[in-house]
């Protein structure tokens, strides 16, 4: 009997407990020091979605498409487009 008041005294423990697991920190978008050093992990570029590329000739629309990290490589979007880097 003291064994069943034991086992049903650790399911009301077991079921009263809570784990609180913090969310994993998400991972700070990479900042290159340049285009070349971009467009080696991104060939056609980085840009916000949605963005058009500014050009007299045929558009680039495969770049990656990111906010995040086109925020942290803004610098490099020289014609202010919204795309950094774009190359086709």
């Amino acid at each position: 009997m003291a064994r069943k008041g034991l086992a049903a005294l650790a399911c009301m423990a077991a079921a009263t407990l809570t784990i609180t697991v913090a969310p994993a920190a998400e991972a700070a978008p990479k900042t290159y020091k340049n285009c070349t050093a971009l467009n080696k992990v991104y060939k056609h570029g980085v840009g916000k979605p949605g963005a058009r590329d500014k050009t007299s000739g045929r558009p680039v629309t495969n770049f990656k498409k990111s906010t995040a990290l086109y925020k942290a490589n803004k610098k490099s979007d020289r014609d202010g487009d919204g795309i950094a880097c774009e190359k086709r």
